[in-house]
């Protein structure tokens, strides 16, 4: 009998489709990055469009804004492995775990799942000595995406949601910028998963589930309670949700990864983490460490009921060198979350 079930899973394995090979952990954790991202095989195409197995794609509630660019998520864990909740700060990832970012535009918004060209996949991974920030720019015929440490410069071009053509002169951070951003005392981190940010629906190919909920029952997350008792983001552009929760997180996603008081920025005393509670460190009634063009002579950073006279606006609005915040990772103003902050300031009473 063992032997006829033998010949028979022999048999079967023949007529089996090959399966793909598996994501490449060594070449993940070797020093030197790969040339290619293909040489990796986070994805089963060489155009990066469908992912291999182990990889589980994600949201956050509120994400970063990156020049109205679209972003496709995954986390890469080895085989065997898991993350470790926090209730505060990212997550626990263990060596070798990979996060998986590409940046991308429809060329209408209005038709989002049509004619999306890829410009940039960033790699995060946990090595033996910490994380690695590594960004690959997809060639124009979409085929291939090699390792790019200088950044690069592209031509954007876009109709948005509301029918309006839109034009980029997109950046591709390079090496140095990679690191300012996603610096927490003075060690390169990931920004995005938290717990907190994670804690929302998301649509996996079996149906909508709670991504805290998900990552635990697939084996992907240890020790998260259940998302009702777990610290959950605001989403920045539902409007059922309070505006004072809506802009905090807002500013948490955009800005607290430089101001936080472990940070690059942390000499302003601009601390903008959802965390954060007090008011002068949040920019209530404090003036700025260093007068000059970046506070478009206001006198404060949020002056409670007039956003006009709120440094924070201010720097929010402009596109000009010196002065917008962020100072990386945009060249156009977000219409949108400018119009949340400044209506959570007018809300404030005087």
């Amino acid at each position: 009998m063992k032997r006829l079930a033998a010949v028979l899973a022999a048999i079967a394995c023949l007529g089996a489709a090959p399966q793909p090979p598996a994501v490449a952990l060594d070449v993940l954790l070797t020093e030197a990055p790969a040339p290619k991202l293909a040489d990796y095989r986070l994805f089963r195409d060489e155009a990066g469009r469908t992912p291999n197995g182990g990889l589980t794609p994600y949201a956050l509630n509120t994400p970063l804004f990156s020049d109205y660019a679209e972003k496709l998520r995954f986390l890469y864990l080895p085989p065997g492995t898991k993350a470790k909740y926090r209730v505060d700060g990212v997550l626990d990832f263990p060596v070798g775990a990979t996060l998986v970012k590409t940046f991308a535009y429809p060329a209408d918004f209005r038709r989002p799942s049509e004619n999306v060209r890829y410009l940039e996949t960033r790699l995060l991974i946990r090595k033996r000595d910490g994380w690695v920030a590594q960004t690959y720019v997809w060639n124009a015929a979409q085929t291939e995406a090699v390792l790019k440490r200088a950044g690069a410069r592209l031509d954007v071009s876009f109709v948005d949601s509301r029918g309006q053509t839109r034009h980029v002169d997109y950046a591709v951070p390079n090496q140095n910028q990679c690191k300012e951003c996603h610096q927490l005392d003075k060690a390169v981190t990931p920004i995005g998963p938290k717990a907190r940010n994670l804690n929302g629906d998301f649509i996996y190919a079996t149906g909508r589930e709670n991504q805290l909920a998900h990552w635990t029952r697939t084996g992907v997350l240890a020790g998260a309670p259940k998302p009702a008792a777990a610290p959950r983001t605001a989403r920045w552009d539902d409007p059922a949700e309070p505006v004072e929760a809506r802009a905090r997180a807002y500013l948490d996603a955009n800005c607290a990864h430089c101001h936080g008081p472990r940070a690059i920025a942390s000499n302003s005393g601009l601390f903008l983490g959802l965390e954060e509670n007090r008011a002068p460190q949040l920019g209530v009634g404090k003036g700025p460490v260093a007068a000059g063009r970046g506070s478009g002579n206001l006198k404060v950073g949020i002056e409670p009921g007039d956003p006009d006279a709120s440094i924070l606006v201010y720097r929010m609005a402009s596109n000009e060198p010196g002065v917008m915040m962020p100072e990386l990772g945009r060249t156009l103003t977000h219409d949108e979350g400018l119009a949340l902050v400044r209506d959570w300031i007018a809300s404030m009473p005087q």
